[in-house]
């Protein structure tokens, strides 16, 4: 289970300590969604670099707040990255059309949004929408861990545990390092 308090914190620690402070504030506060907004709006002024793990982790964040994909998808897409190896990388492209759930072997009544890939192992979290008469529903049913090369799907994630899907992701491809000769 994923300490959610200290993601936060730690995450505010990437701004200058008025902005963090003002951050942490609103989550010492009950109002999570209005310290996403300030987070990422201060990350976007400060041109704060942030690589494809942490990018992925507010993505989450902001997920469990009912802040995802609108209104700070377009927006985080925005913040600078670092440059540096991620082994996640956050991969939803809010204007490419959703893929049939059937072909992971889910409901016809559903579509999965591709979320956030391992570069390591090539597998992807996806989220898991229903798709009504009127289009897709804006929050997802479900979260699955999709395996590219099989394309099957594998564990899946109720509503609401974008941090245990992630968590799974991360750890699925994880091999003990290997001895050097």
């Amino acid at each position: 289970m994923t300490n959610e308090a200290a993601v936060w914190q730690r995450l505010a620690a990437l701004l200058p300590p008025d902005d963090a402070q003002a951050v942490v504030d609103c989550w010492d506060i009950g109002e999570q969604e209005g310290g996403l907004e300030l987070l990422v709006s201060a990350l976007l002024r400060h041109q704060v670099p942030i690589d494809e793990t942490t990018r992925a982790e507010i993505a989450v964040v902001c997920e469990a707040w009912g802040m995802w994909p609108l209104p700070l998808a377009p927006r985080l897409s925005q913040c600078p990255g670092s440059g540096t190896a991620s082994v996640l990388q956050l991969i939803e492209n809010p204007v490419s059309a959703p893929l049939p759930a059937s072909t992971v072997g889910l409901g016809d009544q559903l579509v999965l949004v591709p979320w956030i890939g391992c570069t390591a192992c090539g597998r992807t979290l996806a989220r898991v929408h229903v798709l009504e008469p009127w289009g897709m529903a804006l929050n997802p049913e479900h979260y699955v861990i999709v395996d590219t090369g099989q394309g099957a799907a594998g564990r899946l994630f109720a509503q609401g545990d974008g941090w245990d899907a992630l968590t799974a992701l991360r750890t699925s491809c994880d091999k003990p390092e290997r001895a050097q000769p």
